[in-house]
C-alpha cells in the first residue's frame, strides 16, 4: 500500500513567487522549501506556498489576502524556530496591519486585525504548535 503524508488547514496556494523587503532581519539567512528571508530583510514566499488566509472572526477580503500571506509566512518561520518569536512577533503583527492599510483596508479594521493577532496569535507562532503531519489511508 502506498501512503501519503500531508498537513491540513490550508485554503490558499500561491501561484507565483512573491518578494517583499521587510524590517525583520534574521541573524542568518533562512532558505526553506517555500520561504526564504535574507539578513537584509528580503522575504520571498515561493510558488506553491499554502496558507490559511485571514484568521479569527473575519472574512477573507482582497485587502486582507497579501497581509495574511506575509503574516502566516513569518509566523511559520517562528513556529519552525527560524525566527525568535519574542523578538519578531510584534513586528510581524504590525506589518500585517501596514500591508492591509496599503491594500485599501480601513485603518479601523486594520487596527482590529492587529489587536486580534496581537492578543490571540501567540500560540500560532509558538514552536510547540507545529501543524501535525497526517497520514492516509488510516492503516499507514
Amino acid at each position: 500500500m502506498s501512503c501519503i503524508a500531508y498537513n491540513d488547514g490550508y485554503k490558499y496556494q500561491l501561484k507565483r513567487d512573491y518578494t517583499l523587503k521587510i524590517n525583520i532581519k534574521p541573524v542568518h539567512s533562512i532558505d526553506k522549501d517555500f520561504l526564504s528571508l535574507t539578513i537584509t530583510g528580503l522575504l520571498t514566499i515561493k510558488k506553491g506556498y499554502a496558507w490559511d488566509g485571514p484568521s479569527g472572526p473575519t472574512i477573507d477580503t482582497l485587502n486582507f489576502m497579501r497581509g495574511s500571506l506575509v503574516h502566516d509566512a513569518l509566523y511559520q518561520l517562528m513556529r519552525d524556530g527560524e525566527l525568535d518569536k519574542d523578538k519578531h512577533r510584534e513586528s510581524a503583527d504590525r506589518l500585517l496591519q501596514q500591508i492591509c492599510i496599503e491594500d485599501g483596508m480601513s485603518t479601523i479594521r486594520a487596527w482590529w486585525v492587529y489587536q486580534g493577532v496581537h492578543q490571540f496569535g501567540d500560540p500560532s507562532a509558538d514552536p510547540a504548535n507545529k501543524r501535525p503531519e497526517t497520514w492516509a489511508p488510516g492503516q499507514c
